[in-house]
């Protein structure tokens, strides 16, 4: 990620959390790219790794790095995620979080990771929404 164009900051009266970013700001021209979440789905429109939420994150996290790429950026360009999981065990929770946090390897930005009830496709574990940013 280009230091020049996102400012991560720890919150000094927050926990401390490594890996954890709690804010991230962009300065004004900066271009932001929405994506829709990243599902899991393979091209055919199928869900991949039917039951398999490690295996459910590494193809919304392949997704979302080709629709990144449709729009000009990489994930070293994302400054912000929330990952949706379709379970109410924190165990899947990490299992997921493992697999993102991974491939963010030491760009780390503020993310948010939660469980909720149900995921819009068929068998669908997983969900990565970001915005990402740019300098044109």
């Amino acid at each position: 990620m280009n230091d020049t164009v996102v400012t991560l900051y720890d919150a000094r009266e927050l926990a401390r959390t490594p890996g954890y970013a709690y804010a991230a700001s962009v300065p004004p021209g900066i271009r932001l790219i929405h994506l829709a979440g990243a599902c899991p789905l393979n091209l055919d429109g199928t869900t991949a790794a039917i039951g398999d939420y490690a295996g459910q994150a590494a193809k919304c996290v392949e997704n979302l790095e080709l629709a990144l790429r449709a729009a000009g950026a990489t994930i070293d360009d994302v400054v912000s995620t929330r990952v949706l999981v379709a379970t109410t065990r924190q165990g899947d929770l990490g299992a997921v979080w493992d697999v993102v946090h991974a491939a963010f390897a030491d760009h780390e930005v503020p993310s948010t990771l939660f469980g909720v009830t149900v995921l819009g496709y068929d068998d669908q574990l997983v969900e990565i929404e970001a915005v990402a940013a740019v300098a044109d």
